[in-house]
């Protein structure tokens, strides 16, 4: 399916992507956001929403989910097309003009803004042939609300920060929780995993190491029980469950940004102080990005993408100025134009 040519095609919507969206109206010029994901946020959204972030410059703290929902809101003032689930196969350019191409659309642009973060990424799913039939019947890979499990019997499967993090928010939700994990090792940040283990000997939890899920068992509506295998005792038992949260990883792949002619290293985009990628037209911003001293942080991100931004504006049209000025004189806002 064709577009309507914009100025700027803004790969990815998370935290960076969202403010260069921001930052292109706020310059005057059109853009479009195309993600992989089924919803705006990136990782902020898909992983910890709800976790608190105490380092964006003026926001004490806020909650990931938060977060994303006051960027959507500063984005939407200049009303960007917004187009999601949307993987990207291929870019196609001709007479100065590209079309970013996805499995089903096709997105005319002047220039490019990579802000992919990590790449296209999805959870890990569970390996056992019994468990595939339940995904959104029982078993989710993706939270976004820990009061969709109020009362209900929660396995959550996994030793990492997503495993610890939503087994800490459903402690006091849910009306039984398990957390199991093939070792005893953990890869959480130690807070979280004291505050669960803690939890545990009080009797309000249950944290089965040396286990593992072994079959996923269902009444034709959803999941009912689990069969789990303690792998010491080389045992199985059985444990009624209402829901089974896999929280596994996930993988991540830049898929055809490395056909792009850019200099990619170890999954990055190598860029220069004007956050250029080599490749004529094509600016990159965000967690993709490396250069010499790069810190992956939001606030980071958001500088890098009004400096890409900045730059395939006047790019696009030499007239601009590569700075904008100060916002708060800015005719676009109803203020005194500079």
């Amino acid at each position: 399916m064709p577009h309507d040519i914009r100025d700027i095609t803004i790969i990815g919507g998370g935290p960076t992507g969202l403010f260069a969206s921001f930052y292109s109206g706020m310059r005057g010029v059109t853009a479009r956001i195309v993600d992989a994901l089924p919803e705006l946020g990136g990782q902020l959204l898909a992983l910890y929403p709800e976790k608190y972030i105490f380092d964006v410059a003026g926001i004490p703290q806020i909650l990931a989910k938060e977060l994303v929902r006051d960027l959507v809101q500063q984005a939407s003032r200049f009303s960007p097309s917004v187009h999601l689930n949307q993987r990207v196969v291929s870019l196609e350019e001709d007479g100065g003009c590209f079309t970013l191409v996805t499995e089903t659309d096709r997105f005319p642009s002047r220039a490019i803004v990579v802000a992919a973060g990590i790449g296209a990424f999805s959870p890990r799913r569970l390996p056992q042939p019994s468990a595939e039939q339940w995904y959104g019947r029982g078993i989710y890979d993706r939270v976004s609300d820990p009061e969709a499990f109020r009362g209900q019997r929660v396995l959550i499967v996994g030793g990492g920060d997503s495993a610890f993090d939503w087994a800490q928010q459903l402690l006091d939700r849910a009306a039984e929780l398990t957390l199991v994990h093939r070792s005893d090792r953990f890869r959480a940040h130690g807070a979280t995993v004291h505050a669960v283990t803690t939890a545990a000997a009080e009797g309000r939890a249950k944290v089965l190491t040396f286990h593992e899920l072994a079959e996923v068992h269902g009444n034709g509506e959803g999941v009912r029980a689990v069969t789990l295998k303690d792998v010491k005792a080389k045992t199985h038992f059985d444990v009624d469950v209402d829901v089974i949260l896999p929280m596994l990883g996930f993988v991540s792949d830049i898929g055809a940004l490395t056909e792009w002619g850019l200099q990619v290293e170890k999954d990055e985009i190598v860029v220069n102080s004007t956050m250029e990628t080599g490749r004529t037209g094509i600016w990159a911003a965000g967690d993709i990005t490396t250069y010499p001293g790069k810190l992956k942080l939001i606030a980071t991100g958001f500088s890098e993408a009004a400096i890409a931004v900045n730059q395939a504006v006047h790019w696009i049209y030499p007239d601009k100025k590569v700075a904008p000025g100060h916002s708060s004189n800015m005719g676009i806002f109803g203020q005194k134009d500079d």
